[in-house]
């Protein structure tokens, strides 16, 4: 049986986004073994104080988060673009885990790209926006951009990526239903 962790990145789990984490979740936990992760609720310092200079203790939380991503087969990220990016909670959540010697490790000083420790692994992000989906169509979308780099790094293969646009100009109710279609699609995905 598949395992997915879910990754909700946005800080309110009330939000919209919490409520499609919630969707995911109540339709996969009959399917699949599955856990979530609200970084919101995290007790953490989001700030990697030295880079990797100097090593900074992780706090129980985080030690956890590192569990649940070892143990997972899938991760699952749901988050919000802001300012044409994720959230600082989701930026600061991998920076203190996907760490070195966990994430990834150098092994040659020639300057070839590190060991990925987490091969084998799959991703799917899933996203919103309160501009129009078309909008990224022609201006790009960073923020899948750059978590998709930071996972591939890693050994993390992403196999679906989701963006649910102009989430605030219509009743969320009524997006959330159209929404729970893509979201049947992309779970048949997860095999």
């Amino acid at each position: 049986m598949k395992k997915v962790l879910l990754i909700l990145g946005h800080p309110d789990k009330n939000s919209f986004n919490g409520k499609l984490a919630d969707i995911f979740e109540d339709k996969l936990k009959n399917k699949l073994e599955i856990r979530r992760i609200n970084l919101g609720e995290l007790n953490f310092n989001s700030n990697l104080k030295n880079g990797y200079k100097e090593i900074q203790e992780l706090e129980p939380d985080l030690r956890l988060a590192q569990s649940d991503i070892l143990w997972a087969d899938y991760l699952i990220f749901i988050f919000p673009i802001w300012w044409y990016s994720f959230p600082a909670v989701l930026k600061g959540f991998i920076d203190r885990t996907f760490l070195p010697g966990f994430a990834f490790k150098y092994n040659n000083p020639n300057g070839k790209l590190p060991d990925r420790l987490l091969l084998g692994k799959k991703s799917i992000l899933v996203c919103t926006s309160g501009a129009p989906s078309i909008y990224y169509f022609f201006i790009g979308n960073l923020a899948t951009k750059t978590l998709r780099g930071i996972l591939k790094f890693c050994g993390i293969k992403n196999v679906k990526t989701k963006l649910f646009g102009s989430i605030e100009k219509n009743n969320n109710n009524f997006k959330i239903n159209i929404f729970e279609k893509s979201i049947n699609k992309i779970i048949k995905i997860i095999k």
